[in-house]
This record gives C-alpha cells, structure tokens and sequence, in this order.
C-alpha cells in the first residue's frame, strides 16, 4: 500500500477536530510489543517527550507507541492518554503491580490556526487515538493529508497546507522500510521535474550488497512540475527566489521510520539520523532555528539482515538507512499533495497543488 503499515505488526491511529476554533489533532504509530526504538532531534526549536528514553545507552530499548500531535508543547499532554491506553493493554515496562509504557512523543505548531489558541489536543485525543491504531488491524490503510497530527499543518511559511503522509520502500530479502510524516514546515517542498520520484542513488549504496537490491514503491500523485531544487511558488515569491515573507509562527516536521529489520538501539538511532537526510532533500530550507524537526526509528525485528562478516553487515546497514532516507523524502512529499486546503478564522490556507495549476 505503499505505507508505513506495509511493516506487518505497525499501526496508525488518527484523531482531530475541525471547526469550532480546532484545526489540530493526534496521530499515534502503534508498533508490537517488543520493537525497538530510538530518535534524533535535528531542529532548533523541539517540543518533544520522553526522548531521552530512546537513547542508546539507557535503560530500556523497546517503545510500546509514538505520539505526534499538535497543540505545541501543549499537545504534549496527548502523550499520556495513550499511556494510559498501553498501560490498560499491559503493554510496557514491568514494576510491581502494573507496567510503564515507554511513550515518547513529539508537536508541531499549530496553535490559534483553527481561531482559537486554546484548542489543542489533551489526555483524551491520546487515548483515542492510540485506541483507533489498535483498532485499524494489521496492513490496514494509512489515512493522508488533512488527518491526525496533520490537521492543523501548513507548509512554506504558512502559505500552503501541509499534512501527513507515508511512503515504503520493499528491499530484497523481504526487509521493508517505511516511513509516516507530519508536514508542518517553515521549508518548501522540493520537487523533480517529474514529481516526487524515488531516487535509486539515494537507495542503493556503492557496494551492492549480495542479499539486498532495492526498489521503492512511489506515491501515486504527481506535484507541480518544477525543477530540482526549486522552491514552491507563493504569493509574494518567484519560483526559486529566496522567501519575502517572515515566518508564520514556528514549525516542526515529525517523521517515525520503521522497519521490520532486527536492529538494536544504536542501530536506530543511526537510522533515524539518516531520516533527517530525506527531510532535508525533500524540505528547502530545513532543520532551521524555528523548526523542531523530530524523526524516531522502529525496527520490529522479524527479519534479520546479513551480518555473516563485518563488511556484510555494514552494507546491509547501508543499504537499509539510505532505503530510511527515501522513504522519508516520499513521504514528505506525499504529506504535501494530500494536504487540501482549509478555510478558518485564523486565515486561509490552500492546497499545496494551487501552485502549478
């Protein structure tokens, strides 16, 4: 389906609410039990929770859900309704007489985008949200665009609507890379002249590994026809001409990548650092000052990569990292076309393929 649920066991669940004075919501990536997890925080300006759990060197290695929302460090507060939620499952850590799940979370800005500053997602979206992901079952269809975490996004200094999108990229072997993104960037987005296309140099490494080729699965819809490198075109720019207008608020892209791969956590963390690579290809400009740009890393473990030498290993580790920044890069672009524009108190905000029409 060309979705981040393409890795069997991983599930999306989405809540929002629009109208009112609400354009936000919450989107919680479910994964099964005993995944594997870790983050890398590129942007200046992060709302984040319980990242520091991720790192390799602490206690505990597996992530029981992840959390996007909106709300800014409001938000945040969504993290623990889905807390709740694994802890009723009994999914998390073991202490005596319950569990604590390991839910790390991460916001965009998207406060007053709906016309009232103080809607923003609580406990309650968490728990449903992470409630709809279980629900969804397995391979289910990702919902895109103006959903979850994406509701209230906009892209290129607020001139457009922006929003969530997945991508996956199938790897020989039967390892599948995939990729979700809440699209809320100060950046524009950047196009090929064809559209949102995979690159092969950016999946396959020099040395091709003996147990891994490549090949990416793309989205099915086409952007503006622009050329690389080239900006989106906005009111009061030129295609390609530095921005003129001063930033609308601040912004995060929030990406989780994951994989049915076996890796542990340094392993992750690696892999999510190659994330940002595709959130830089795909966002012009990225990871600034006033973006909290956020990508974690799942890996299931149901396949094993060749790791019979030294030099096996770090081909396959290649390969699957460069498949990780693809993928990333797709589902950016994919986050951006989905995006349907929107009309509230705070202002309008049209569809990213206004632009070329």
């Amino acid at each position: 389906m060309n979705s981040i649920t393409d890795v069997a066991g991983i599930r999306v669940g989405h809540v929002q609410r629009v109208g009112e004075g609400w354009l936000s919501g919450v989107t919680v990536v479910l994964p099964p039990v005993g995944t594997v997890g870790s983050v890398d925080v590129r942007g200046g300006g992060p709302g984040t929770h319980e990242t520091d759990a991720l790192d390799p060197t602490t206690l505990v290695s597996t992530v029981d859900a992840v959390v996007l929302t909106g709300g800014s460090a409001f938000g945040l507060a969504s993290a623990g309704g889905a807390q709740l939620w694994c802890e009723e499952q009994g999914r998390g850590f073991a202490v005596p007489g319950t569990v604590v799940p390991i839910v790390p979370a991460a916001a965009i800005f998207d406060l007053g985008r709906g016309g009232d500053v103080k809607a923003r997602p609580g406990a309650d979206m968490g728990y449903q949200a992470a409630a709809a992901a279980f629900a969804s079952g397995d391979h289910a269809a990702v919902e895109r665009g103006n959903v979850g975490a994406g509701t209230g996004a906009v892209v290129s200094r607020g001139q457009f609507k922006g929003g969530i999108g997945t991508s996956s990229i199938t790897l020989e072997g039967g390892v599948i890379v995939g990729a979700i993104a809440v699209v809320n960037a100060m950046g524009a987005p950047v196009f090929g002249a064809a559209g949102p296309q995979p690159s092969a140099r950016s999946v396959v490494p020099p040395q091709r590994p003996p147990n891994l080729a490549s090949s990416a699965r793309e989205p099915g819809r086409r952007g503006p026809t622009l050329d690389a490198r080239r900006r989106a075109p906005g009111p009061q720019d030129q295609p390609g001409a530095p921005f003129a207008t001063p930033p609308q608020g601040l912004n995060t892209t929030l990406v989780v990548i994951a994989t049915n791969a076996v890796l542990d956590v340094a392993e992750c963390k690696r892999t999510a650092s190659a994330g940002h690579a595709g959130l830089a290809r795909a966002l012009d400009p990225s990871h600034t000052l006033a973006d909290g740009d956020t990508v974690f890393a799942l890996a299931t473990g149901a396949v094993g990569l060749d790791r019979s030498t030294e030099q096996a290993r770090q081909v396959s580790l290649i390969t699957l990292q460069s498949a990780a920044a693809e993928a990333v890069r797709l589902a950016i672009l994919d986050g951006v076309l989905a995006a349907e524009s929107v009309s509230t108190a705070a202002g309008d905000f049209p569809r990213y393929r206004q632009a070329g029409e």
